[in-house]
């Protein structure tokens, strides 16, 4: 499904793809490979449990490195320090928001491959990532969440040094 926007990522996000896709193809893949023939060689492969597991744990590998290499293809990395404007949340800032019973959150605006709630770091194409693009401190948003509505006050924004 293609998305109305870049596959925006930053740059340490690529690099975390680029190291889980080497480790796939470096470490991983070798190591299964050299186990499916050492199995083969063993005789009756319809009853080899090595041989078998090892060639179904060679295609999970390969999927995985076929959607890591997509997604390393169809990113356009941003590193959020260049952000010419740091008076507006774009890709890659930091913002601190509240909400209307004065509970104060503070998320990151990364790509979708680095989302992380647990720390912050909310998917560019999420709901309030959406409804935060392009506000200013002082601004207010109207986000629609699962649980409904919800307005946020932008606090703070600001970008890595």
């Amino acid at each position: 499904m293609a998305t109305p926007y870049p596959n925006y990522i930053t740059p340490e996000g690529f690099a975390k793809l680029r190291a889980d896709y080497d480790h796939l193809l470096g470490v991983e893949r070798p190591r299964i490979v050299e186990v499916v023939s050492w199995a083969a060689g063993n005789g009756d492969r319809s009853e080899n449990g090595d041989y078998l597991y090892g060639r179904k744990r060679m295609r999970e590998i390969d999927g995985q490195l076929k959607r890591l290499s997509k997604k390393m293809k169809d990113a356009k990395v941003v590193d959020p320090r260049h952000q010419p404007d740091k008076s507006r949340v774009y890709f890659g800032a930091t913002v601190t928001i509240a909400d209307e019973d004065d509970n104060h959150r503070t998320v990151t605006l990364v790509g979708n491959d680095e989302t992380d709630v647990d720390a912050g770091r909310i998917g560019w194409g999420s709901p309030i990532a959406r409804a935060l693009r392009g506000a200013a401190v002082g601004d207010l948003r109207r986000v629609l969440l699962p649980a409904g509505e919800r307005d946020y006050e932008v606090m703070a924004i600001r970008y890595p040094d």
